[in-house]
């Protein structure tokens, strides 16, 4: 079935981690897509999961193994309906590898977009700071995409990152947003002060508790590059859509909402 703007796709999101981050994560998919009526914009499959087990505590080799659960959210949302999948969980990403091929739908890579990103802004990023949670870290996820593009990443002091990042995730995830800005604030700082050009807010909870305007260069949040890069492929692959709008969805975002 094609929508009214001509495009077949239909998104599915597979979240739950946390439920917050995800519901903040449509909102962003919402306010980037262009048009003027409701019949205008995307439609929209939400699995939100919160019983997926913590990515990070599995990276870690302390808890279960969120794969399955993973497998069965993108299982639903084909069955569903879903043409293409959108993960916004940074960490999740790390367990993609397990569960791409046997998904049958593509999934849009959050990490991948976020590093296609910083190597179309000006003045050229070199050198870009990563927040994110001890996983992603331990991963080695931005590690692997920045290298691909020649851009240096710079990371907290390990002895920041539990007080001040996880705590702030943490501090997120429980409602209390507040509490997270000013460790955010201060390791952004940290970040900064080793160069960084750019800090990637690189957990979703991140951009729920930290104002961009607490960072003085670009704070780039991946929900947003994703959001737009679902819009872009919707869009491109609809025949009937004009092509401003199409124009409008390539246009990279402004530094200070990126």
């Amino acid at each position: 079935m094609t929508s009214p703007t001509g495009t077949t796709e239909i998104i599915g999101i597979l979240g739950g981690m946390g439920p917050a981050a995800t519901a903040d994560f449509y909102a962003k998919l919402v306010s980037m897509t262009p048009g003027h009526h409701d019949q205008d914009h995307l439609r929209t499959v939400i699995w939100s999961d919160p019983t997926i087990p913590d990515r990070t505590e599995a990276l870690l080799g302390n808890g279960p193994d969120p794969t399955p659960w993973l497998l069965n959210g993108a299982r639903v949302l084909r069955e569903a309906g879903a043409t293409v999948i959108a993960i916004p969980c940074n960490t999740a990403h790390a367990f993609v590898p397990r569960i791409a091929d046997h998904v049958g739908l593509p999934i849009v890579h959050m990490i991948g977009e976020v590093a296609r990103h910083l190597t179309a802004l000006r003045p050229a990023v070199r050198t870009a700071g990563l927040l994110a949670t001890t996983g992603t870290v331990h991963a080695g996820l931005y590690q692997e995409w920045l290298d691909r593009y020649g851009i240096r990443l710079a990371l907290p002091d390990p002895v920041r990152q539990q007080p001040e990042v996880m705590a702030a995730v943490r501090a997120v995830k429980a409602g209390d947003h507040g509490a997270a800005a000013a460790p955010l604030a201060a390791a952004a700082r940290q970040l900064t002060g080793q160069g960084a050009q750019a800090v990637i807010a690189g957990c979703t909870e991140i951009p729920l508790g930290l104002p961009a305007d607490a960072v003085d260069v670009p704070l780039i949040d991946p929900a947003v590059i994703l959001a737009r890069a679902l819009v872009r492929r919707a869009l491109v692959s609809g025949a009937l859509v004009d092509e401003a709008l199409v124009r409008r969805a390539r246009a990279d975002v402004p530094h200070d909402a990126a």
